[in-house]
């Protein structure tokens, strides 16, 4: 029995013991220096501007879209169908609408020529998903995007590391968001991060972040400004936005910090591991014509090539027998435009219109690429596989 996780030893002793140590010396527990040298490092290794550390990737799509939204108004955000919940939750709760378009087999995200088409007049952003460490971006995308000045959001949650043209994606877009959960390439346990190179985005993030407050805006020329505006209240208890608490802890950004020493090597572990896993998988059962430039992958993806209900079982069977973890529909169970939550609110939208989404999310699968996997599993498991009838 093969016995693989989806994710094993992602927070190792090493983490536990820089947490005890700081628990022993520190009297701050709240948002505090740890995670502003966090955000520093972060910022630092990803090539961006500003860096806010928040609690959850969820939490960093919803305050970029909400924060969009400050600063552009109603309209449309075309969105991929593979990806999240919270990253279509978002654009909802934003106030905008969401525009879907198919995706890609190659990258499992939205084809470029889709986005290009579904831009209108009301269009406010695209928000491109990095699905599952495939990077999404391409040279027309990105020219055509300028061109029209649509902001571009990158939703890089599951794909720390992945470059286009050797640059990591989420250092392109007008915003990027990153998810630090349990089973993604870093973890602090629970957390996320929103990077952007434009001050007054950043300036709106961080009021979002801390209740929509005024004095957390981190400048101060602004804050007088507003101060003078509205002499009715409280310049320490002004509030800006409708905003949350969606802050993390001093504790959360101790395990980034250490965690961020060792996210280069295990990318390159996972990626040797990936290629492995592709190079002896079954090309006329599974689909294996990803575009692996500049892949960054945590999980092994299977699709099947073609439709079939009955082999589809034999995988699914298969894999539990050897104890092997997955999940069914790839990222976020598959085609979003399926889920009751959209349904209810946008009836028109038809899922079957998506025929690429609609096949993943029938007919895939993925399955843990923990770095310290051992290579014998990965070729035992590409066997398998391959040996299904």
């Amino acid at each position: 029995m093969l016995n693989i996780p989806l994710i094993s030893g992602n927070i190792k002793r090493e983490d536990v013991d820089a947490l005890i140590a700081f628990l022993q010396d520190s009297d701050r527990f709240t948002q505090g220096p740890k995670v502003v040298e966090f955000e520093k490092k972060w910022s630092e290794w990803l090539g961006v501007k500003h860096s806010l550390f928040v609690n959850s990737g969820s939490s960093a799509n919803f305050m970029t879209l909400a924060a969009l939204h400050e600063m552009y108004g109603d309209g449309e955000v075309i969105v991929g169908p593979i990806g999240w919940s919270s990253d279509v939750s978002a654009v909802i709760a934003a106030g905008f609408t969401p525009v879907f378009v198919d995706v890609k087999m190659s990258n499992l995200a939205m084809d470029e020529e889709k986005i290009i088409e579904a831009i209108n007049e009301k269009t406010r952003a695209v928000l491109l998903i990095h699905v599952l460490g495939f990077n999404a971006l391409s040279d027309r995308l990105l020219q055509v995007l300028e061109e029209k000045k649509i902001p571009l959001i990158e939703d890089v949650c599951e794909s720390h590391g992945a470059t286009f043209k050797g640059q990591k994606v989420g250092s392109f877009g007008f915003a990027s968001n990153f998810s630090f959960y349990y089973a993604h390439h870093m973890s602090t346990i629970e957390g996320g991060m929103i990077c952007t190179n434009d001050d007054e985005l950043y300036r709106w993030l961080r009021m979002y972040r801390s209740h929509g407050m005024l004095r957390e805006c981190g400048d101060d020329a602004y804050r007088a400004q507003i101060a003078a505006e509205h002499p009715e209240v409280h310049p320490e208890f002004t509030f800006m936005c409708p905003g949350y608490n969606m802050r993390s802890t001093e504790l959360n950004a101790v395990i980034g910090l250490n965690q961020i020493k060792r996210l280069d090597d295990n990318i390159r572990a996972r990626q040797e591991n990936y290629k492995l896993f592709m190079d002896h998988l079954d090309s006329s059962i599974f689909y294996t014509d990803f575009d692996m430039e500049g892949s960054s992958n945590y999980a092994f993806i299977l699709i099947l090539r073609e439709k079939n209900d009955e082999l589809f079982h034999k995988v699914v069977e298969a894999l539990r027998a050897e104890n092997v973890e997955f999940r069914r529909g790839t990222a976020g169970g598959g085609n979003l435009a399926r889920q009751p939550f959209v349904r209810s609110r946008f009836p028109e939208i038809d899922p079957a219109s998506l025929p690429n989404a609609e096949h993943i999310h029938q007919y895939g699968i993925y399955t843990g690429n923990c770095p310290d996997l051992e290579k014998e599993k990965i070729l035992k498991l590409c066997d398998v596989l391959n040996n299904i009838k």
